[in-house]
């Protein structure tokens, strides 16, 4: 399934590869606790980078992964949106999930769900997939009708406790929504 991580053009945005100038906006983004509230915290500088690190180390293995979002002519980052393998054991994986991170002053734009229409269209074009999935908590709203409008199914039964936060932590349990190619 490896392919050229080619760039995605969309109405009013460009999915593109990391450069080396989007590592001081993504570090203000993931040290923002406003972005982070549904994350089990807020990332330093140096996690941020081993971050990006890990972004390109996925491009380089699988051929796709999360794309820098721009909004050209109104701002060269503000926040990431892609596809990755999921890289932990869930009764769902091995799955390709779709995930966006954009920065406050960008939200409610519309920049999400157009992104995201986008990243499925490759992930099932380009990539062949049958499934992609997503997750969050369940008080990320913002998030899950971002998945609804996208076309995303929630599947009750899917439902997890995330594997990799601990018993009892506030944002452990999640919700599941997945999206066929074939619908």
């Amino acid at each position: 399934m490896k392919t050229q991580a080619e760039p995605i053009k969309s109405e009013r945005l460009f999915l593109r590869r990391w450069r080396d100038e989007d590592l001081e906006p993504f570090a203000a983004l993931n040290a923002d606790p406003v972005a982070m509230r549904f994350m089990p915290g807020v990332m330093t500088r140096a996690e941020t980078l081993a971050l990006i690190a890990r972004i390109e180390e996925h491009f380089r293995v699988h051929g796709f992964g999360i794309w820098a979002v721009e909004v050209p002519g109104v701002a060269p980052f503000v926040g990431y949106l892609g596809l990755q393998r999921v890289g932990f054991v869930a009764p769902f994986t091995r799955a390709v999930e779709i995930g966006w991170r954009l920065a406050p002053d960008f939200w409610g734009k519309g920049y999400a769900t157009e992104g995201a229409r986008a990243a499925l269209r490759y992930g099932f074009e380009k990539l062949n997939l049958d499934q992609i999935v997503s997750f969050t908590v369940p008080a990320n709203k913002a998030s899950w009708s971002v998945m609804e409008r996208i076309g995303m199914t929630r599947d009750v039964g899917g439902d997890f406790d995330h594997p990799r936060l601990p018993v009892g932590h506030e944002l452990r349990r999640h919700i599941l929504y997945r999206k066929n190619r074939v619908e």
